[in-house]
């Protein structure tokens, strides 16, 4: 297995290196001196906006990032001039970002550029035939009526009822905690209208018949670790998201939008520590009072958020006696997400009628996803998702090459797959099928290489089982019933991320950090309550 070092280069632990001569703190920091001192572990997504937020309500945050570089599964790779985004690469909900920048007093456009992208996704079935999944309504109807004349009025039903999960599960309960089971018993009348207890794929194929649409339909929740067989159909919402704010390409990668978000956070006079890993979260009498890194030095703070796993972070960061909510029995009996296996390669020529995203489905649907959620087996077979974001950005590769990712759905390592002996085959196996579907002949212009797999999320990025995307968005495993963004256990420390509410995604993780405006106070309000318990006036 081959890691690549990453594009965004740390000086000794902070991140943006600043200028010679740019002193180390400046008026933003001078304004946070005596304000409340929050720590934030990861610099995920989450991590990033949260810390973002957090300073726009004048908390003074400090992130405590792992790597070597901002990112976290948003890390970026570069071997031989190839720009490799190791996660998300689908930018699906823009104005989270708009809000985080407007929070900073900027504005997005000034720092980063999204275009949109004509199709969404290009949906390859095992014989051939190809959806292009776009978010034209014409076009659509067209693809629709192209395969399965009569499904048309049916794939009109199931957008207006995604439209409805849309409107219910996304606008309406995304961003709020929920902190108590009195708001579990606000949102289930939302969650009945939705008839949240029918599986994806059942929604789906109550209003199209025609296998290759249900699949087409149904797929979207694997981008978030759901199996469409047992995800909760509230996740329609994704089609519906997709279809109302398009999908975007951040333009030199989503390295763009972690650089952007580093430098918001350095100006609001935040700090961002890289090789800084957090080894525990210090507990004093019951709620967090600050971290200890792996290196021994222990960083006091008001309030700890984190943005790593969280069943990583209540098993590993938080001593059992504190975790009365969170056993490890309790962790150890959830039910996790699939993990992924990525292969990044770069090639010295270019293949032009290779779109920006394209989903390569294998002969089995159903079947795989079973070994892969339910027997945890490692199949002879895979379905992938092609990326190449030089169709669209060709500062992503040098000079007439080209950038790609194949990611396959695999199952987390309760399979007990020994990926130091499997991941070459693996590699050579995706390689076949790219040979004799969409690469013909590409091997011999591979230009860099290198290789993720389950035992690299949990050794390198901190992921429970090797779990890519957490607990599995169930019915019973969401919104109250998944970890909380205010810890059940530990009073003054939050979740953020793909594994607490709403869920993984782009959107999800942006939602998580805006979720905590509604669970954690401004700093003025804090200290004023702070003071207000140890006078009891």
């Amino acid at each position: 297995m081959t890691i690549a070092t990453g594009t965004l280069r740390t000086s000794d632990e902070f991140w943006p290196p600043r200028s010679s001569d740019e002193p180390p703190s400046g008026p933003a920091s001078r304004r946070h001196a005596h304000a409340p001192h929050a720590i934030v572990i990861g610099s995920g997504f989450g991590g990033l906006a949260s810390a973002v937020r957090l300073s726009a309500k004048g908390w003074r945050v400090t992130v405590l990032e792992k790597l070597d570089a901002p990112g976290g599964r948003a890390y970026v790779h570069e071997q031989n001039g190839h720009v490799f985004d190791a996660g998300p690469t689908i930018i699906t909900v823009p104005f989270l970002f708009d809000e985080l920048w407007a929070l900073a007093g900027k504005k997005l456009s000034d720092d980063v550029e999204l275009r949109s992208l004509d199709p969404f996704y290009q949906i390859r079935f095992d014989d051939g035939d190809v959806f292009h999944y776009s978010g034209d309504p014409d076009k659509m109807r067209a693809e629709v009526r192209r395969i399965s004349p009569g499904d048309a009025a049916g794939y009109e039903r199931f957008m207006a009822e995604a439209d409805h999960c849309y409107r219910l599960g996304f606008e309406a309960l995304g961003a709020k905690a929920f902190d108590t089971v009195g708001d579990l018993l606000k949102a289930s009348p939302a969650i009945f209208r939705m008839r949240g207890w029918r599986s994806l794929h059942a929604m789906v194929a109550s209003h199209l018949k025609h296998p290759k649409l249900r699949m087409a339909m149904s797929l979207q929740s694997l981008l978030i670790g759901g199996n469409p067989f047992a995800v909760t159909c509230i996740y329609s919402l994704i089609n519906a998201l997709e279809r109302q704010w398009g999908v975007h390409w951040a333009v030199g990668g989503t390295g763009k939008l972690v650089q952007g978000l580093a430098r918001l956070l350095q100006g609001q006079g935040g700090t961002l520590r890289c090789n800084a890993e957090v080894r525990r979260i210090e507990v004093d009498r019951g709620r967090a009072t600050g971290v200890t890194l792996a290196s021994g030095e222990r960083i006091a703070a008001d309030i700890v958020v984190s943005n790593a796993d969280t069943a990583w972070t209540y098993r590993h960061l938080v001593e059992p006696q504190h975790r009365r909510h969170w056993t490890n029995h309790r962790i150890d009996k959830g039910r996790y997400s699939m993990s992924l296996f990525v292969w990044y390669f770069g090639t010295h020529r270019q293949y032009s009628d290779v779109p920006h995203h394209m989903m390569l489905l294998g002969p089995r649907y159903k079947e795989l996803l079973t070994d892969i959620f339910r027997r945890h087996k490692l199949a002879d077979d895979f379905s992938l998702y092609l990326h190449r974001p030089t169709a669209s950005d060709a500062s992503m590769a040098p000079a007439g090459h080209d950038t790609f990712y194949a990611l396959a759905p695999v199952t987390h390592l309760d399979s007990g797959t020994d990926w130091a002996t499997q991941a070459e085959p693996m590699r050579r196996a995706i390689a076949e099928v790219l040979n004799r579907t969409v690469l013909p002949g590409f091997e011999q212009h591979i230009s860099a290489s290198l290789i993720t797999t389950p035992q690299t999320f949990h050794d390198r990025l901190l992921s429970f089982k090797g779990a890519a995307f957490g607990l599995e968005p169930l019915l019973m495993q969401s919104a109250w019933f998944r970890p909380h963004n205010r810890s059940e256990d530990v009073d003054g420390l939050y979740m953020v991320g793909a594994s607490t509410h709403p869920g993984a995604g782009v959107p999800g993780v942006l939602m998580s950090a805006k979720a905590l405006d509604s669970v954690v106070p401004d700093a003025t309000t804090f200290l004023a309550r702070t003071a207000h318990e140890r006078t009891g006036r």
